[in-house]
């Protein structure tokens, strides 16, 4: 007797996929700011679930860099300190400019003119500047060109730092108009190096240095405010 078996894509959601979903949405509301505490409790009840799944939902916001785990605290909603701000950017760099390049070889034509809509919309965006639009359109267009990896592994590791960069809270930490300019450009670039097939090592680089030249940029922002206020 044949055995019937539901896809994968279609199985219902569990108790734990329901929990992550609610609490990520809590998040992006605003309803938990950052450094608030997630506690498990609450949740089970507002959810009326079990603290178990509640657990599980919060291990994996917090693998995704969205909550962090505290000894003796527990979770909270995770803030980018300037250090982790730094290491995350630079990880970013490597994982990017290393998805792209392999990206490279299997990347169509129609993938390529998605990803310069995308910087158009950018570009439209730049007299009227909106941080937040600007950071979604961004996560856009890097996503199509590095989602054409062949390398399992390397993908979901690209992923998962791009995704630690979506749920970033601090505005401190937004691009700017100045910073944003420069982006579309440097995506121009990263384009026509695919386009003309250039080497995996050029493209490569273009990635790695359009992320460094974003930490770099944010950095030297810090850097003339702390010069201002010792004045």
């Amino acid at each position: 007797m044949a055995t019937s078996t539901t896809p994968a894509g279609n199985r219902p959601r569990s108790k734990a996929d329901r929990a992550y979903e609610y609490i990520k949405e809590q998040i992006d509301a605003g309803k938990f700011e950052p450094h608030d505490r997630v506690l498990a409790g609450p949740l089970a009840a507002t959810l009326g679930m079990s603290g178990v799944p509640i657990r599980e939902a919060i291990q994996r916001l917090a693998a995704e860099g969205i909550l962090s785990i505290e000894h003796n605290v527990g979770a909270r909603v995770a803030v980018f300190d300037g250090q982790a701000y730094r290491d995350g950017m630079e990880s970013l760099a490597v994982m990017d400019g290393v998805a792209t390049a392999l990206a490279a070889q299997q990347i169509s034509t129609a993938d390529l003119e998605r990803a310069e809509a995308y910087n158009d919309q950018i570009i439209a965006l730049l007299d009227d500047f909106d941080p937040a639009q600007y950071s979604a359109l961004n996560a856009k267009f890097h996503a199509t060109l590095y989602s054409k990896c062949p390398n399992a592994r390397i993908l979901e590791l690209v992923r998962h730092e791009w995704q630690k960069f979506a749920n970033l809270r601090d505005p401190a930490l937004n691009v700017d108009e100045v910073r944003a300019r420069a982006t579309v450009v440097e995506h121009q670039k990263i384009l026509e190096l695919i386009r003309t097939e250039a080497s995996s090592a050029e493209i490569e680089q273009a990635a790695r240095h359009h992320v460094l030249a974003s930490l770099q940029a944010r950095t030297d922002v810090q850097s003339e405010l702390l010069n201002t206020e010792s004045v």
